[in-house]
Parts: C-alpha cells; sequence; structure tokens
C-alpha cells in the first residue's frame, strides 16, 4: 500500500529551462533534468504539462507529456523537452520519479506564470548553458 512506501526527500535533482540563440533576437528553449549526485538514477519517468489562465481568463491546458530515461548517470543530464514561449504565461510544472538501490524517489518542479522571464535567467555551470534553474 502507498501508506508502507517511505517517500524520501529527493536531493541532487534539478530541472533547469535553458535558451539557446538560434539567431539575433531568437532563442529556443529546451527542458534538461540534472543529476547533480555522486550516484547513477535509475527508471527515470518525467511527466509535464501545463495549466493556467489565458490574457482573456479562459482556463487554458496544455497535453500531459510523460518521459523516461533508463538511467542518468552521476553528474549528467538529459535532454527533456522542447517548450515554447507561448506556455510561459502558464504554470509549467514536471512531476519526476526516479530508483536507487530499489528505492522509489519523486519530485513535483513547478514553474509558476511568467518565471521564464529574462531577469531570472542565469549562467548554469552544470550545462555551462544560460536559463532558468529551479529553486
Amino acid at each position: 500500500m502507498k501508506k508502507d512506501i517511505p517517500f524520501l526527500p529527493v536531493e541532487g535533482i534539478n530541472i533547469a529551462i535553458i535558451r539557446q540563440l538560434e539567431s539575433p533576437g531568437v532563442y529556443s528553449w529546451s527542458v534538461y533534468l540534472l543529476n547533480k549526485n555522486t550516484f547513477t538514477i535509475e527508471s527515470v519517468f518525467v511527466s509535464s504539462k501545463g495549466y493556467g489562465y489565458d490574457k482573456e481568463g479562459e482556463k487554458q491546458e496544455t497535453s500531459t507529456l510523460r518521459h523516461h530515461f533508463a538511467s542518468i548517470a552521476a553528474g549528467k543530464f538529459e535532454l527533456v523537452e522542447p517548450i515554447d514561449p507561448s506556455v510561459f504565461h502558464l504554470t509549467n510544472e514536471y512531476w519526476v520519479s526516479y530508483f536507487v538501490n530499489n528505492q522509489v524517489f519523486d519530485k513535483k518542479f513547478i514553474f509558476v506564470p511568467d518565471t521564464l522571464v529574462e531577469t531570472n535567467v542565469i549562467h548554469i555551470p552544470h550545462l555551462n548553458m544560460e536559463g532558468v534553474l529551479h529553486p
């Protein structure tokens, strides 16, 4: 039963939304999963979705996308998916689940509306790229 499964805190795992310059003033954006731990994580699942309201107050929701990675080695990262700037006004949620030594870990990483803005862009040394790192 779910109550019998110990859920330990997630540490050393981050989601970063990275921008790359395609042409002057035009960026492409991508979502990355970072494993900053000293051990491999296995059977990694990432579920992503966006939800919220448009400028007219109409409810808006994206499709839920699911991704699987057999493993992510210590200190490595994986490209999860591209992300379109047209959904930056939504809440963008990434639910990450993985195993370490047959122990399940999971955490939701939530980027609230308008988090993905120029003032939040930083250099992310782990990727050697610019973007927004989930706190």
